[in-house]
């Protein structure tokens, strides 16, 4: 009995040293499944197979991940670094990684994500960052996600002021396109607490500086002209420059030209009406009038025909010489 312990020992240990698997984790070759959650981790383990397809990782203590990390897993399609301790994700993070489709990094402490997590990223489908500590994210890194399908960012202390008006009409345009998002409720400023930023209206963000407005309102019309749809590139914006800048909630018209002109033509459209009207009321009282003296004249005529009817012969003639 003891002799085929060994040996099943042997041959599990001889399979995790071909096959890659790290001691403190559960492999599963079939599925090319790595399975290392909730196992006290403070760093991703080495010795992961190359061709390695999902790698959990959810549920452990790791606090840094850097580019080497995932140097050689090309192969990865799901990644779960959910439940962890990632407050900083460098830039291209996750540049090896082609083949990646799903990432999780929700329920952790990160205050910001890089302008790029790698040039990969355009092939992910589904992204979760919900419960960390961001603030905003940059519409460079939301750019580069051009087949994503699901993106889940609830439960963040969403700034929702001027540096946010690139996001909402990223979110737009993703939305426009099919994508899901469960929701993003803004923190601050005080006067859009509790708000959904996709809910708060653009008129909002009208009095943003120029580099915050200009900048969005030609990226989104130059889009919708080309595209035929809400889509937004390009707002560059720094988030050094206006950072305590926040959506004043009194609306201002866009084009004071054509408010002017709406005006004007509104004032002659109600003008030729009560013309018409005047008119209609002129020419009905000159038809009362007429028919008024018309049925006059009538029972005048009407009153004086019986005493013609009732005279005798010799009246009548009398009455004709009177006349002549």
């Amino acid at each position: 009995m003891k002799a085929m312990i060994l040996l099943a020992s042997g041959v599990l240990l001889a399979f995790r040293v071909s096959w890659g698997c790290p001691d403190i984790c559960d492999c599963h070759p079939s599925s090319w499944t790595v399975d290392c959650s909730y196992r006290g981790l403070v760093d991703i383990p080495g010795q992961i197979h190359p061709q390695t397809q999902v790698l959990y990782l959810h549920g452990n203590q790791i606090r840094n991940v850097n580019h080497s990390t995932f140097s050689n897993l090309s192969g990865i399609q799901v990644l779960d670094l959910s439940n962890n301790s990632i407050s900083l994700l460098p830039q291209n993070v996750f540049a090896s990684l082609r083949n990646l489709k799903k990432l999780d990094l929700s329920y952790n402490r990160l205050v910001a994500l890089p302008e790029l997590l790698g040039e990969q990223a355009k092939n992910l489908t589904f992204l979760s960052l919900k419960h960390n500590k961001l603030l905003r994210v940059d519409r460079t890194l939301l750019e580069s996600f051009t087949s994503l399908k699901v993106l889940l960012v609830a439960s963040n202390p969403w700034q929702c002021n001027c540096q946010s008006m690139g996001l909402k009409l990223w979110l737009e345009s993703f939305l426009y396109k099919g994508g899901f998002i469960d929701e993003l409720i803004c923190s601050s400023p005080e006067n859009q607490k509790g708000a959904d930023l996709l809910k708060i209206p653009f008129e909002m963000f009208r009095s943003c500086p120029p580099p915050f407005l200009l900048a969005n309102i030609h990226h989104h019309s130059l889009d919708h002209k080309t595209n035929g749809r809400h889509s937004h590139h390009g707002d560059n914006i720094d988030g050094g420059i206006h950072s305590d800048c926040e959506p004043k909630s009194k609306p201002r018209p866009v084009n004071l030209r054509h408010a002017i002109a709406t005006v004007v033509i509104t004032g002659v459209v109600c003008g030729i009406v009560c013309l018409m009207m005047l008119a209609a009321a002129v020419y009905g009282c000159a038809y009362a009038a007429i028919m008024a003296k018309y049925h006059k004249d009538l029972k005048e005529v009407e009153r004086l025909t019986p005493d013609e009817e009732h005279r005798s012969p010799e009246e009548k003639e009398g009455l004709d010489r009177s006349l002549a």
